[in-house]
């Protein structure tokens, strides 16, 4: 009987030694990034709505894709948090999903945002950890090839001009980086206000101003080029535009 007691309170005090060794597992939320495309005021609507942008064209959008990645939370205190690559890639798309949901983040309050678009160049063309994106954005059609890597944006539809009003002509901007001659890869930095808890997902709506492709930075005529892909002198003025038309609601 003895033998058992003191075998007994070995195993006691055994448990509670682990137990007090052992560090509290810390709490995490998650969060969702609501990407909401519009143009101006109103929401992008695909194939059916005449826009105008700065040049008096018109036009009508009949795809909207972009990458984007590389996502950090910056905390109240300071502090960032980093979505760890293999789960901070999307392809947000406007005829499907708009949405990224970002998992296991400590919970607090966080007060601001910053995330790429499209492939940082020092992970160009693929890096491991991205290597689960790539079946993604190949049915995306957001890959022009595994070595030539991916298309940051993909924006296409018809427009017509004053001068030739009756007969639609296509446009097509595909904007991407290729090697390191021509990095078209930008990053975006919002200040957000938003609580994360164990409790619930929580939300965040970032905007996107599809007329700013057109009209930012630099202003691009379709009348004067409409296809628009590996070119050195206008995908770098998409890329810049695209750059300042997120903004948090």
């Amino acid at each position: 009987m003895r033998i058992y007691i003191l075998i007994l309170a070995s195993i006691i005090i055994l448990t509670g030694c682990s137990g007090d060794s052992s560090p509290n597992t810390p709490e995490v939320g998650n969060l969702t990034l609501d990407f909401n495309n519009l143009i101006g005021d109103n929401n992008l609507t695909l194939n059916s709505r005449v826009y105008t942008n700065n040049s008096d064209e018109t036009y009508e959008v009949s795809e909207l894709k972009y990458i984007i990645s590389n996502i950090v939370l910056t905390s109240a205190t300071g502090a960032s948090h980093t979505i760890p690559v293999e789960d901070s890639y999307f392809v947000i798309n406007q005829d499907g999903a708009t949405t990224a949901t970002l998992s296991d983040i400590p919970v607090g309050n966080y007060t601001g945002i910053r995330f790429g678009v499209g492939v940082d160049p020092t992970k160009y063309p693929i890096e491991s950890g991205t290597l689960n994106f790539i079946p993604t954005a190949e049915e995306a059609g957001m890959l022009w090839t595994w070595s030539a890597g991916y298309k940051f944006i993909k924006f296409e539809g018809i427009y017509t001009t004053t001068t030739d009003e009756d007969e639609p002509n296509t446009f097509l901007y595909h904007v991407g980086s290729h090697g390191a001659t021509l990095d078209n890869y930008k990053e975006v930095e919002l200040s957000i206000s938003k609580e994360i808890t164990s409790t619930a997902t929580a939300s965040q709506t970032i905007n996107f101003d599809v007329a700013k492709i057109f009209d930012s930075i630099n202003t691009l005529s379709l009348e004067e080029k409409s296809d628009i892909q590996v070119d050195p002198e206008n995908a770098p003025k998409i890329a810049e535009n695209v750059q300042t038309a997120f903004s948090i609601q």
